[in-house]
């Protein structure tokens, strides 16, 4: 993906969220199992217009299934559901027209090329596949073959066919998994522009850096059930390790004064090096602390916790 395909990643805006009678998506008190085995279990949860909404958990934690009846694509066996006013199941047919989707196992036959995939399925509306492509970056490959494409080619084209019919929320299932990291961060940038372009984006991942880099709220799946909800900074806030602060100090340095700055939870030293572990208010006073005159340790290192900490210490390190 070159700098003149697509333009660098901006800062991401958060979404204010908006009041519950501009939820496009309502789930409530969903479940679904499969053989008496419980997959998705009372599972509830509102996508409000024009946010990046990120459903999050190990891989067969229910995820996928609650996505699929959503779509209508799968009815489930209590609760209830409405996108955009509607219901899956009874207005399958009208909600199709309103929603795009990527699912997790999309494919195309290897031999059919961009171009023409996109042409076979914008056949009702009769615009210029090259156009379509052009617009996610993908004009060179135009006349390449499915299997010749690279894997995040594949992801962009992908979100060029869950668009084609201007969707107002778009479902996207897994679309980084198998990129390496430059492919990956090459489709956050174009699902950022699908939520810039007006469409409410659902996106279902494993990666937690995805959904921290990307969604504005995120629902934490384990074992079919939502076990926290909320921004990820927040989630992050509630679940994860301290913040530290991390440096080799002279042996001269009165580690005690560390103890005495707010925020501060505790001090530990091993072969000369000091951490500290704290809330965030305690970073700045503890660096501060660290300087010697106009200079200090040249090895000070700053952790912060991290969605991916939270999502460890939730549903345990089996993912």
């Amino acid at each position: 993906m070159s700098a003149r395909q697509l333009a660098p990643l901006p800062p991401l805006a958060r979404t204010r969220i908006r009041a519950s009678s501009d939820a496009v998506i309502t789930v409530d008190a969903v479940s679904k199992s499969y053989a008496a085995r419980p997959v998705v279990d009372d599972v509830s949860f509102s996508v409000y217009r024009g946010e990046i909404f990120g459903l999050l958990g190990a891989n067969g934690a229910g995820k996928t299934t609650v996505v699929e009846c959503v779509q209508g694509l799968r009815r489930p066996d209590t609760g209830t559901l409405r996108v955009l006013g509607l219901d899956p199941i009874a207005d399958r047919a009208r909600l199709r027209r309103a929603i795009g989707s990527q699912l997790q196992e999309s494919s195309l036959p290897d031999r059919l090329r961009a171009g023409e995939a996109v042409a076979l399925f914008d056949r009702s509306h009769g615009r210029d596949a090259l156009a379509h492509l052009d617009r996610w970056g993908l004009a060179e490959q135009a006349t390449t073959s499915f299997a010749d494409l690279s894997g995040g080619q594949r992801q962009r084209l992908f979100v060029v066919l869950a668009l084609l019919n201007e969707p107002q929320v778009v479902f996207l299932d897994e679309l980084t998994q198998g990129l390496d990291p430059a492919a990956r961060r090459g489709v956050w940038q174009v699902i950022r522009a699908v939520r810039d372009a007006g469409a409410t984006v659902v996106l279902v991942s494993h990666f937690a850096e995805e959904i921290e880099t990307l969604c504005d709220r995120v629902a934490v799946m384990d074992h079919g059930r939502i076990v926290d909800s909320g921004s990820p900074r927040e989630i992050t806030d509630r679940h994860a390790s301290l913040s530290t602060v991390s440096f080799s100090a002279p042996r001269a340095f009165d580690r005690r004064r560390l103890t005495r700055i707010h925020g501060v939870d505790r001090v530990e030293q091993e072969a000369g090096r000091i951490t500290v572990f704290g809330t965030s208010p305690m970073i700045a006073p503890v660096c501060a602390a660290t300087l010697d005159g106009e200079s200090g340790p040249d090895d000070l290192h700053i952790q912060h916790p991290t969605l991916d900490d939270a999502l460890v210490n939730m549903i345990g390190t089996n993912r």
